[in-house]
């Protein structure tokens, strides 16, 4: 059985194509139980620990093995998005290196998928990234893979939060490497401009900030299309 790894993922949402297509997918996330458990999926495997230490990678092969095909990310962005830039001046006061700490999340993605040699990719909104590492491989928008769910769609977790078939916009960003495959894309029609589906998400609670950073199904569907080394 072929292996993926996704890194900072507490949905799951990334790694279901995979494992309904036979992958054993491992989810690592600091809110999933401390240890291995079962996911919602038989193929889905949740490991619970916080990222930061000398030895993360041993500690994800520690789970995962020595093979494995494919590795996404999902790093904190926090402390990186240009949407949070107003609360930087504080936060560098406070702690002079927090945005290099959360650079070695983002970089962690890239050497797990150096590590195993594979394709990987790493999500996250327009944010410093750009200047403190290098420019996004894509820009994409929820809608532009909404295609790639049916027309019936409804959102199996959040469906009074997130629009049927992802129709709704939000500027994305992926960095990508060792030969990941950028997905075809099919858009579904929306409004462009503010989201409105996000009206219902202010605050700050954990609950808020999972369902907002939730991943794309559609965008999930295409990227696993376009990188299964199964095809």
């Amino acid at each position: 059985m072929k292996t993926a790894i996704f890194l900072f993922d507490y949905t799951g949402i990334m790694a279901r194509p995979w494992a309904e297509n036979g992958y054993k997918c491992f989810c690592f996330d600091g809110q999933h139980p401390e240890g291995l458990t079962q996911g919602k999926h038989e193929n889905i495997f949740n490991v619970g620990f916080w990222f930061g230490g000398d030895y993360d990678i041993e500690k994800i092969k520690m789970y995962a093995g020595n093979e494995v095909s494919f590795v996404f990310g999902f790093p904190e962005c926090t402390d990186l998005a240009v949407s949070g830039a107003r609360h930087f001046k504080k936060k560098r006061e406070a702690n002079p290196g927090f945005q290099v700490n959360a650079m070695k999340m983002v970089r962690l993605v890239e050497s797990v998928g150096n590590e195993y040699k594979c394709p990987w990719g790493l999500e996250n909104p327009v944010s410093v990234i750009s200047t403190m590492w290098r420019k996004p491989d894509l820009i994409f928008q929820p809608f532009e893979y909404g295609g790639y769910l049916p027309e019936s769609d409804k959102h199996p977790t959040y469906p009074d939060y997130i629009k049927p078939r992802d129709a709704y916009p939000k500027k994305t960003c992926i960095w990508h490497g060792n030969g990941f495959v950028e997905p075809d894309k099919r858009p579904v029609s929306v409004e462009l401009g503010f989201s409105n589906q996000f009206k219902k998400l202010g605050g700050k609670s954990l609950k808020t900030k999972n369902i907002r950073s939730a991943t794309p199904r559609g965008f999930a569907q295409a990227v696993f299309l376009a990188n299964n080394l199964n095809n």
